[in-house]
Order: C-alpha cells, then structure tokens, then sequence
C-alpha cells in the first residue's frame, strides 16, 4: 500500500514532489523521453522543483531537450540540468549516451525509463528490430544495464529500496503478452498462449499487408516493460535497489502522432478522463519516491496506487525467459 492512499487520477506531480522534498533534495536524477507537453516534460518539472543535486534529463531529440531543459532553468534556476541526446533504435547510441552519463556523475538514485513510442506502419531499429520492441523494451534493457553499476553506486549509501528503476508502461499491456514465436510481429504462427487478446475494437486488431498489427506491437513492448520489473524485483532487493513498473493514465500529448484517425478515435475511448502532463507524471513520482515503497509492496501502479496488471506479465518464468532473449538482441549477458 502506498503512503497516500487519497492520491488518484487527477493529483498533481509536483504535489507529490513536494510531498516527498526529502527523497528529492540532493539526488542523482535521470529521465528518458523528455520532450515538451509530454509526460517527461511533467516528471522533470516535478523533480526539478524539490531541489535534486543533479537532473539528466535524455532526448532523441535536441531541440526538445534544449526546450525542457530551459524550461526547467528558467522555473527552477538553482537545478544542476545536464542533457544527453540518446536514440533508444540505436544500440550504439544508447551506448554512447551511457558512457556520457558515466562521465557526468559517479551515482544515479534514480532512473526513470519513461520514454516510449508507438507507430501505426512498420519501422525497424538499427540492428534489425521490430521498432515498437525494439525501442521500448530492448532499448530501456541496455540503458538500464550500463546505467546498473551507478545505480548499485548509489545504494551503497541510501536507505535500501531508496535507490529505484522506474518503467513507464501502460494498461494497453493487456492486449498482448510476448510473442517468443514472432517477436518482430510479422504475423507468424504463434502458439495459444501467445496469441493476442480476442476480441479486439478492429482499429486495435488491424493487419497491415506485411502482416505487421501495430498495436500488438506496441501491447508486446508494453508487457515486456513489466516482466522486465518483475525480473529487477526478484533480483535488486538484495543489492538494496527497488523497481517499479506504471501506467501513467490517458494523458494529453504527442504520444500518438503517427496514428490515422480511426487508430485515433479508438485510443480516445480507452479513458474516461485525459491528463495534463503534470497530472500524467504524478504515478511516476510516487513510484520513484514513496518511502513506503522501500520494501516490495507491488509491481504496477496506476492514478498513484497499485493496479493489477494481466497474469502473463507477472509470471516470473516468462520475464525469465525474456530476460533471457533481450541478452541475445544486445549481445551480451546483464547479470545481477
């Protein structure tokens, strides 16, 4: 359970920033998918406004990181804001962007792996995958691996379960667990248990003529974000490092820019009520500062509580097993 149980869809970020100042003031601070009226964009202003030693904040893009990063400065003038450009399709780049990070700081309390995309037509990573997989799961895996030995830094020195790996996911996990068997989606002979979720609204259930279903797609990599928690849990609590996985809500930004309007119009009716970006990053924040949630009380949150996610994405033998295929697609081992 967590601290504030009152907390729901509509509280604000910088509440629970300011809730939680002393988990904030003086901590190594790293955040992904930074871009401005987005989600990364609400989590920095929140962490930003509580004093932390140091804010990386981590783009594709910069031009919006310059964006953000002046935001937060002009907001919050006392942060120390560094920028770090990183293509989460690229290993080479997310490699690049590590080895920048190693020489920005010596710990990291915080990791928070919010970026994510979803695409409406087939796209393809630098080393051949399927880019929804690719850059949501496969991508965040190898960051947070050369990222682990500044995470483990860090918990030398912080109450244990302090020290946390946070991953953005969504309840559009549901729809479908990993395909083992097809996971670049094209459309290949899967066994039952790897199917996807049926019935689905057609705009969700669309083929492609490659044989490539977007939304699966993005389903996958979604699922493959919990398991990827489940598995951190089962093996960090010893180190004194705590994860969590979360659905940010139905939030208001640029997420699903590539979708038609169909695609659009189905999304839309997946939430009742749409968050602003400070309101979308504040299960974030409880996520990655509620002392209460030191010690392993849960796997997904959503509006600020814990949430049950679908069985097949807390079935510590298939995060093994993924585990296990996200060392192949990196081509090294993550050990623990």
């Amino acid at each position: 359970m967590t601290s504030n149980p009152e907390w729901g869809e509509t509280t604000s970020a910088l509440e629970v920033a300011s809730t939680y100042a002393q988990q904030i003031q003086g901590k190594n601070v790293l955040i992904t998918g930074i871009a401005p009226e987005g989600v990364g964009e609400g989590t920095a202003f929140a962490f930003a406004s509580q004093k932390p030693a140091l804010l990386i904040l981590v783009s594709r893009t910069k031009e919006k990181l310059e964006a953000v990063s002046s935001s937060v400065r002009t907001l919050y003038p006392g942060v120390d804001v560094r920028t770090v450009t990183m293509d989460l399709a690229s290993q080479n780049s997310i490699r690049k962007a590590a080895s920048e990070v190693a020489g920005i700081v010596s710990k990291l309390d915080i990791l928070v792996n919010n970026a994510g995309a979803t695409y409406n037509s087939r796209r393809w990573t630098a080393e051949g995958i399927e880019m929804q997989f690719g850059a949501n799961h496969i991508g965040p895996f190898l960051f947070t691996k050369l990222l682990y030995p500044l995470l483990a830094e860090a918990a030398k020195d912080s109450p244990a379960g302090a020290t946390r790996i946070i991953n953005v996911s969504s309840h559009g996990h549901r729809l479908s667990t990993i395909r083992f068997h097809d996971y670049n989606i094209e459309n290949k002979e899967v066994p039952p248990e790897e199917k996807p979720f049926s019935p689905m609204p057609p705009a969700f259930g669309r083929v492609q003529d490659d044989g490539y279903m977007p939304t699966v797609a993005y389903a996958q990599s979604k699922t493959a974000n919990i398991l990827f928690t489940l598995y951190l849990q089962n093996h960090l609590q010893k180190e004194g490092i705590m994860t969590y996985a979360l659905h940010p809500g139905g939030v208001s930004s640029h997420l699903g820019r590539d979708h038609d309007e169909e695609m659009a119009d189905a999304i839309a009716k997946t939430s009742k009520f749409w968050k602003n970006c400070d309101q979308g990053a504040s299960t974030t924040l409880v996520a990655a500062l509620d002392p209460a949630l030191n010690v392993r009380t849960g796997l997904y949150l959503s509006d600020c509580q814990f949430f049950p996610c679908a069985d097949f994405a807390e079935d510590p033998a298939v995060a093994e097993r993924l585990w296990h295929l996200s060392e192949d697609l990196i081509g090294e081992k993550f050990v623990l």
